[in-house]
Formats: C-alpha cells, sequence, structure tokens
C-alpha cells in the first residue's frame, strides 16, 4: 500500500474504540474447579463441566469476582449490584458447549475511565462497561496438513473484557491506554499483562470520517496484535488503508481483519457479525450473582496504590520529572522500593 501525504491524512479525523480481554490470575477456571493455567500438555486441564458434559452445571468463582471488581474500582466504574450471566449462542467450535457464558445486558461494571499520558498532555478515555465471561480454548492449524487440532485447556479461563467509548483518535493514544491498562492489571495482580501467551488481548474497531463530520464511518474490527507495539502499527495501517479507499470512491466493508506482524499490514477474515448473530439470552444454569455493600467495602480496603497516585506522588512530593515518574511507576514493584 503507498505511504499517504501528512495533508491528506489531516484532512480525515480516525474514531477508535478498543477492548481488551484479559485473563484473571486464578487456580480455577470460571465456573468449573478444573485448572486454569498455561502450558501444561494439552487437553489435560479440563473436566466434565468444562467439557460441557450433559448433567453438570456451573458455578460463579468468587476470586475472578473479586479480580474483575477491583479493576472496576481502579477505573472508577460504578459496580453493579445485581449481575446476570448471559449465553452468547454464536457458535464456538472451540468450546465444548457449542457457546460463550458472559454478561450481555447486565455487566459488571459499568461507566468509568483510564487516564492516559500524551507528552505533558492527559486525557480520560471513557469505558462503556467491564464485563466477566470465560475464554474459549485454542485452535491450532499448524500441527497437522489436513486438519485443524483443538486444544481446551484454555476453555472456561475466567477474562474481563474492557471496553472503551469510540473516544480514541489515534494510534499513539490507542498505544498509551493498553499500557495503562497491562500496567493495572499487573499492579492489581489479577493479570500478568503478556500479550504473546494471550494472557491480554486488545481488539481495535476502526473507522475514519472527514474531520467536522459528526457522523461515525463504517467500524473494521482488527485482531490478532499480540503486542502493544503492534496495536499501533495495526491502527497505523488501518486508517490509511481506509483513507486510500474513500479517496478512490470505494465502500468499507464492515468486517474482521487480521494484523500480520511480518508484513506490517492487515488483511481480511470474515465479514462482521451483527449483534443479533450472538443471540444472547440468560444463562439458566447460574444464579445471579450478588454484590453486597459489605463485600465492595472489603475489596476497597484491599487495594493497593495505583499507578496514576504513584505518578502525582513521585511528582508532586519527590518533584520527578514526568518521565521519571512514568519510569518510576512501571511496575509495583520498582515503585515499593523507591516509597
Amino acid at each position: 500500500m503507498k505511504t499517504i501525504s501528512p495533508e491528506l491524512r489531516d484532512k480525515y479525523e480516525a474514531v477508535i474504540g478498543l477492548e481488551i480481554h484479559s485473563q484473571l490470575l486464578t487456580k480455577s477456571k470460571a465456573f468449573s474447579s478444573d485448572l486454569a493455567e498455561y502450558g501444561a500438555m494439552p487437553n489435560t486441564n479440563v473436566n466434565e463441566v468444562s467439557l460441557g458434559h450433559p448433567g453438570t452445571l456451573p458455578k460463579h468463582n468468587k476470586e475472578a469476582v473479586i479480580m474483575a471488581i477491583k479493576v472496576g474500582l481502579a477505573c472508577k466504574c460504578k459496580i453493579r449490584e445485581y449481575n446476570q450471566y448471559a449465553r452468547k449462542n454464536y457458535f464456538y467450535a472451540d468450546l465444548p458447549k457449542g457457546y460463550q457464558i458472559t454478561q450481555d445486558n447486565t455487566p459488571l461494571c459499568n461507566g468509568g475511565h483510564v487516564t492516559i499520558h500524551i507528552g505533558d498532555e492527559e486525557k480520560n478515555i471513557e469505558l462503556t462497561r467491564i464485563h466477566m465471561e470465560e475464554d474459549s480454548g485454542k485452535s491450532l492449524h499448524d500441527l497437522d496438513l489436513n486438519n485443524s487440532l483443538i486444544d481446551y485447556n484454555r476453555a472456561g479461563t475466567p477474562l474481563i473484557e474492557i471496553v472503551t467509548e469510540p473516544v480514541i483518535r489515534s494510534s499513539e493514544e490507542a498505544y498509551q491506554f493498553v499500557t495503562e491498562i497491562r500496567k493495572l492489571v499487573r499492579f492489581l495482580d489479577i493479570c500478568d499483562g503478556n500479550m504473546e501467551e494471550g494472557s491480554l488481548r486488545c481488539d481495535a474497531n476502526i473507522s475514519v470520517r472527514p474531520k467536522g463530520r459528526e457522523e461515525f464511518g463504517t467500524k473494521v474490527e482488527v485482531k490478532n496484535m499480540n503486542s502493544i507495539s503492534n496495536v499501533k502499527k495495526a491502527i497505523e495501517y488501518e486508517i490509511d488503508r481506509q483513507i486510500i479507499a474513500i479517496e478512490n470512491g470505494e465502500k468499507i466493508a464492515q468486517e474482521t481483519r487480521s494484523f500480520d506482524a511480518l508484513k506490517g499490514n492487515t488483511f481480511s477474515m470474515r465479514a462482521k457479525e451483527l449483534v443479533n448473530d450472538y443471540r444472547y439470552f440468560p444463562e439458566p444454569d447460574l444464579p445471579p450473582l450478588i454484590v453486597s455493600q459489605k463485600m465492595l467495602d472489603d475489596i476497597k480496603a484491599e487495594m493497593p496504590a495505583l499507578p496514576e497516585e504513584l505518578l502525582k506522588r513521585f511528582e508532586g512530593e519527590f518533584k520527578l520529572s514526568r518521565y521519571d515518574a512514568t519510569n518510576l511507576t512501571e511496575t509495583k514493584e520498582l515503585a515499593k522500593y523507591y516509597l
């Protein structure tokens, strides 16, 4: 794809929303007692519940709920008291049940924001929701020439999905947001943030529109970005691709695309599913999850000092530069050493 000029790029505005999936560091899975760990031999961390055998019932993992609430509190979300799970009946070949247990109309965490820093400027990236769900298994396409193989070890691993409003306007803002989320989940000890192993995954919904226009353009979802730098590269490529297409009079297809890190480009995977393709309905096998005020108070009492708080302390109390304060809050261990 040809490089576009800064003047042409400046005619358009990008509209970006991110969806970040974070695996939670629980010992067991979201709705069953089998182990949730990375690196075991294929199809060894499974049991009757995660394999969807007839007559088995899921149950809530309290530790996963606590971890999800911690993220919500850190992002200044409103925590919902009454939570109902749902089945997403879009067919999942890598989930033995064929469907995913998630949250639809009652996400655990609502609203909130994450503060990012671009140079000396601050921007709050508003969140739509943070909800809980289970991960799918892993499809393997390169071990057998004629068949795709499935490892169900990951199936049922507890996830949170952090969904932003479409308020991100550049690849740099997206880069900083994912960086802050990874730092946050590591500070909270709820996820190792390893994108290469898939414990933190980011999907980007991207569209462009002429500057000054209120109406959104057609959005494209880009998946399979296995590093923060690749998130930035994929978004930059997709913005330019869409601008060139619009300038050539082409119509942007609403689709799901993947990012090829070696070639540095995105490519089409499939037409984008519509919401009604997922066929959500209340999960009949799980009782509603009730978050009491006592539970919230107990979790708040356990919350550690967070990166934004420590950043301001290093800048204010110790008179450090933004650059030095940012480096010292990169990990919880480093920040605690200097306090």
